[in-house]
């Protein structure tokens, strides 16, 4: 007869694995870390009497970039929870989308510098006393370096989402929040993934700025890998800068194999294909996440808070709009906001321009607009340059995939590199050479802008179907006709989104590459990047103002004019 009590198997648990300790040993090590440096992100700050430099000695450095790394991730997650929010209501709100999406094109072409200027006097009175209104500066010119271009990739995959599964959805009668958590982020996750990968990179490149930053004629420097760049660069010392990047590039290959890489490899989960790939992203982190316990365990007491949201969202209605709305109260509507809108941009526009014409009159927008069209030539050489020299090599490397999997990581650490860190030895050889900034500052844009190019063709090149590449080698293509007739309109859209990328990409970097300072070098170009940067360090926000509108009115005018149009036709004819 079998035994009506419960045997000791029941009472046994399985034994920690080595997997879960070593999961665990990291997870420890993190968290002791947080602790260690909470007290010093409080630290009292007066105004006038903060440091505007920080020590350079490398023992410093670990600390230094552990500060800015967690800096970086704060800077993430915010502009994960602003691309959800802003991308669903562009996505979702039919008036909302007319405002939201070209507001979202101006935020992009503003130059991060001109955020930074802007913020830091409003976050150290939020936080008078203390440093945490430096960090938050800090913290926000990094989200702004990342925020636009991930919100535009996951509001183009909700508006590219299969019309089988919005009905789907509708079928289900599911909630907003399920809809959103079901649906919206697991279709745009790959593209957010791959963005933010991207935009990470590029928030690198400003970390020198945001920790060093020099508003209303006052410099004030935050602990961090780039605030002690910028003493070095000060310093003329090239061997301490040379350290710098030794920490840098240990910190960014670090990054992409504990982080970025797990994440591409887990979000091709989300991918709807109908045959599954066998050349798909792996990761030995993830591999090691996946076989301990400790995750599953982690996440169970999170599963009675999602049903508790599940709830508590229903009053907020089902993930369905009517199918009918009376015309008559459409066009009220439409009305109604319309003006509404054109006299909040006409109060604004007339404020605007009042403050710069009491400040330094309305004739500095012209100064502006020479000094613009200086910039403009130097990226429009960068960018041909670029394509030029790094379509071929993106072709190469995407179309075999054993270069690419060799290349692919090697151009990823590239791209995230931070490019200004190698702004001293370009300086240095400037002023050896003799050659002016003028010329030498396009070579500085294109050290951080160039990538974009380079990593978007190879991507581009790798998603060329294998079936199509085998017809054209059976109906003879070869050589320049190949190129002509396969290559490159197969790789057409890709270098479309590597060249718009670049090009605001360089923009930006105009800021930092056109005023460079090496110890007792003082290296000045003309152009519309070196006049915002006096400006910010001088605190004139009237020619901030100046400067960063006509930046704007260049980038948004170059967009619509060049980029837009070829984004089209490579949606209507190069599209694979």
């Amino acid at each position: 007869m079998a035994s009506v009590f419960p045997s000791r198997g029941v009472w046994r648990r399985p034994a920690p694995r080595p997997v879960d300790v070593v999961v665990l040993a990291g997870l420890v090590v993190l968290l002791f870390g947080l602790v260690r440096l909470a007290p010093a992100l409080d630290a009292p700050f007066l105004p006038g009497r903060a440091p505007s430099t920080v020590s350079t000695a490398p023992s410093h450095l670990p600390y230094y970039a552990v500060r800015s790394l967690l800096r970086m991730f704060v800077g993430l997650v915010l502009s994960v929870v602003f691309a959800f929010a802003y991308a669903e209501a562009a996505a979702r709100l039919r008036r909302a989308e007319k405002v939201l999406v070209p507001v979202l094109d101006v935020l992009q072409s503003v130059p991060v510098l001109g955020f930074l200027t802007v913020v830091v006097t409003f976050f150290i009175s939020l936080f008078p006393g203390s440093s945490l209104g430096l960090e938050a500066a800090a913290v926000f010119a990094i989200f702004t370096a990342m925020a636009w271009n991930m919100t535009f990739a996951f509001y183009h995959s909700l508006m590219a989402q299969p019309r089988d599964l919005d009905e789907a959805a509708r079928v289900m009668r599911l909630t907003k929040w399920q809809r959103f958590w079901k649906l919206d982020v697991p279709g745009g996750m790959i593209p957010l993934v791959w963005n933010g990968m991207m935009s990470f990179g590029g928030a690198w490149f400003f970390l020198a700025a945001s920790e060093s930053i020099s508003v209303l004629g006052h410099t004030y420097a935050l602990p961090g890998i780039g605030s002690y760049v910028a003493a070095a660069m000060q310093r003329g010392d090239l061997s301490e800068v040379g350290i710098a990047i030794v920490v840098m590039v240990v910190m960014v290959i670090a990054v992409n194999v504990l982080f970025w890489r797990p994440m591409v490899a887990w979000a091709e989960r989300f991918r709807v294909e109908d045959s599954s790939s066998g050349d798909k992203s792996r990761s030995a982190v993830l591999d090691l996440l996946r076989r301990s316990a400790l995750p599953g365990l982690a996440a169970r007491p999170a599963r009675p808070v999602g049903r508790f949201l599940d709830r508590a969202t229903r009053p907020f209605g089902l993930a369905e709009h009517p199918l009918l709305v009376p015309e008559s109260r459409r066009r009220t509507g439409d009305l109604v906001f319309a003006g509404a809108l054109t006299a909040a941009v006409a109060f604004g526009t007339w404020r605007a321009l009042s403050y710069v014409d009491a400040r330094t009159g309305l004739s500095e927008f012209g100064h502006a607009f020479v000094l613009g069209a200086i910039t403009f030539s130097r990226v429009v050489v960068l960018v041909a340059v670029a394509s030029v020299v790094w379509v071929p090599i993106g072709v190469w490397i995407g179309m075999n995939p054993g270069v690419s999997r060799i290349a692919q990581p090697v151009v990823q650490v590239l791209a995230s590199f931070p490019a200004n860190f190698l702004f001293p030895f370009a300086a240095a050889f400037f002023v050896a050479a003799g050659l002016s900034l003028n010329i030498g500052g396009i070579l500085l844009m294109a050290l951080g802008a160039q990538w974009y190019i380079l990593f978007n063709v190879i991507a581009g090149a790798s998603a060329i179907p294998s079936d199509l590449r085998e017809a054209t080698r059976s109906m003879g293509l070869r050589g320049s006709l190949r190129w002509r007739r396969f290559i490159l309109p197969a790789v057409f859209p890709a270098y479309v989104t590597g060249g718009i990328t670049a090009a605001g990409g360089a923009w930006n970097a105009s800021i930092v590459a056109e005023v460079v300072d090496y110890g007792p070098h003082h290296l000045t170009a003309t152009g519309l990047g070196a006049y915002i940067a006096k400006a910010a360090g001088s605190g004139d926000l009237a020619e901030v103002l100046v400067g960063v509108s006509v930046m704007s009115v260049y980038v948004v005018g170059l967009n619509r004019l060049v980029w837009r149009r070829l984004y089209a036709l490579a949606e209507t004819r190069y599209s694979l």
